[in-house]
């Protein structure tokens, strides 16, 4: 256990919001317990990488940050390998290691930032795959007795970017590992969302590989999402709308040229970045909070900005694209008021 006690948050959070908060972390269930035995410890937030988090004032309490690191194939057949990883590692990392081995399932997700534990908190998704997709199960630490409990895929109940651990779980466990199903014979490559196959083309590649698709995913990241290192983000900000089919043929006929995916049941997903674009908020700046010019949905940091200008931004955001399309956008971030 190492107790940091007061310090800035700046390198706590990919958006570099520059607050004083309190600082424990763990890489064990051992240490984990000795911080929770520490009432002069309690917890106000559990932390990965901060990649998907928003900072208006600091936690009034702890911070734990979660360090639990190691990666470990545990089973395997014929199709598949069982990988388990601890919630503390870093994710691209991790899926650079799974090619290495030839694992396959995580290439769609490349360049992704971020940290394992938060990858089935959020079902994280990318290029027409989801964490569901290659999810196996997990182990969580309960807060309030210290319990160990582990959860399949369905008692995770994921969504579109939701999961029970956001919903009726929220702060009450913290993720320890998590073991992946992922593929030994990889007979279905996903190649139809986004510039995949275009950019393989310019690749040069005729017959995908896992690694190829992962090559590809990361080209594309890089040409139009800022590095958090280089230019405070979070990734996506807002979640991509999903509506009725009437809505969204309600919509088309009046943007021809409005992209859509069938999200079954009736229902469409739009694209929230282009609403954005559309409206004429992609490159706009107030202060040092703004959209990126190479992706409306990514909200940024230019240096010294607060976590209040940037919520600000985006409250500014949500109502004008109300106001334009009758759609109301989600913040896919968490919000720390």
């Amino acid at each position: 256990m190492s107790v940091l006690g007061t310090v800035s948050l700046r390198n706590f959070n990919t958006f570099g919001i520059d607050l004083q908060g309190y600082v424990a972390s763990f890489n064990s269930v051992d240490e984990l317990n000795a911080i929770r035995q520490n009432n002069a410890l309690p917890p106000a937030l559990v932390l990965g990488g901060g990649s998907n988090i928003l900072f208006i004032n600091a936690p009034k309490g702890w911070i734990w940050k979660n360090e639990i690191r190691g990666i470990h194939k545990i089973d395997e057949t014929n199709e598949h390998v069982y990988v388990n990883v601890g919630a503390g590692e870093e994710w691209h990392p991790f899926v650079l290691e799974c090619l290495k081995h030839n694992w396959g399932g995580l290439e769609n997700l490349s360049l992704i930032p971020g940290r394992v534990g938060a990858s089935p908190m959020q079902n994280i998704g990318a290029y027409g795959v989801e964490i569901k997709d290659v999810f196996h199960s997990l182990r969580a630490y309960c807060i309030e007795d210290g319990s160990i409990r582990t959860f399949s895929n369905a008692e995770c109940r994921f969504g579109y970017r939701e999961s029970v651990f956001k919903q009726e779980y929220k702060n009450r466990y913290i993720i320890l590992d998590v073991t992946f199903k992922l593929t030994r014979q990889h007979h279905t490559l996903h190649l139809d969302y986004g510039d995949i196959r275009k950019e393989l083309e310019k690749m040069h590649v005729q017959t995908p590989s896992i690694q190829a698709v992962s090559e590809a995913v990361s080209a594309i990241r890089r040409s139009k999402l800022p590095d958090p290192l280089l230019l405070g983000n979070a990734g996506s900000f807002f979640k991509n709308p999903v509506i009725s089919k009437d809505r969204a043929n309600e919509l088309l006929s009046r943007f021809p040229e409005m992209p859509q995916h069938n999200a079954g049941n009736e229902r469409v997903k739009l694209a929230a970045g282009w609403l954005i674009e559309k409206a004429g908020w992609k490159g706009v700046r107030h202060g040092d909070a703004g959209v990126h010019e190479k992706q409306a949905l990514v909200l940024v940091n230019y240096g010294k900005a607060t976590g209040k200008e940037i919520w600000n931004l985006s409250e500014d955001i949500v109502s004008d694209i109300y106001s334009k399309f009758a759609i109301e956008l989600e913040r896919e971030v968490n919000i720390i008021e």
